[in-house]
């Protein structure tokens, strides 16, 4: 039987992060859940690329915009479900049995969120706000039937909030995976972990709201 996981992971100088993210992926090779690797990156002037080489993944390339960068390598999985990671993501070990059990069903699944270090109080409000609601965010990992993901349409070809625009079009066919997503907290830490919070849950009620995604995303980024 076909391995049923195509692995999507979009890339933007994430040289120091994907080592960890793709080696956490070696239990599902080894269990035989992944039939391929993809990259999709944005432009990276690191070693991303040929860190991606080296792991046999087959890498896509265009304008750097994690919307238009998952879209275009959704397009190019051949398997019967999409695993989506941020380049920053470890699956903790053990993912590979609940994957496994998920893959039985039709609807999309999500991680639960931890980080490196620190911020419990955020991941548990992350892991809350899913739970309610049906937002998880990208870094909580997306895995998703092909047909499904056909049915929504895929991915939105837009610089910020992908992963919600996909959340919301997913609605009532998201379910928690009994697993642990790992992403890193670097840019909570640099930032502050309550002004990052904040500024990501005003970012998130502006989008709601109707706010332009690319000035959004200009504006998160500065």
């Amino acid at each position: 039987m076909p391995a049923p996981l195509s692995v999507i992971i979009p890339t933007l100088n994430a040289g120091q992060s994907l080592p960890a993210c793709l080696s956490a992926l070696m239990e599902g090779v080894e269990a035989g859940l992944i039939a391929e690797l993809i990259i999709s990156d944005g432009g990276s002037v690191d070693d991303t690329l040929a860190q991606a080489d080296a792991w046999g993944a087959h890498i896509v390339t265009g304008p750097a915009s994690r919307g238009g960068q998952l879209r275009r390598g959704c397009a190019q999985g051949r398997a019967g479900w999409f695993l989506v990671l941020h380049a920053d993501t470890v699956l903790s070990p053990g993912w590979t049995a609940a994957v496994g059990a998920h893959l039985g069903t039709r609807k999309a699944g999500y991680f639960q969120l931890r980080f490196d270090r620190g911020g419990r109080v955020v991941a548990a409000w992350a892991n809350l706000r899913a739970r309610l609601f049906g937002l998880p965010y990208g870094d909580q990992g997306l895995l998703i039937p092909r047909a499904l993901y056909s049915h929504v349409d895929g991915y939105r070809d837009i610089p910020l909030m992908e992963d919600v625009a996909m959340a919301r079009s997913l609605r009532g066919q998201l379910v928690a995976l009994d697993a642990v997503a790992v992403t890193s907290a670097a840019k909570y830490r640099r930032q502050g972990w309550v002004r990052r919070g904040a500024r990501n849950l005003w970012t998130l009620l502006r989008y709601f709201a109707g706010a332009d995604v690319t000035t959004l995303a200009r504006q998160y980024r500065r």
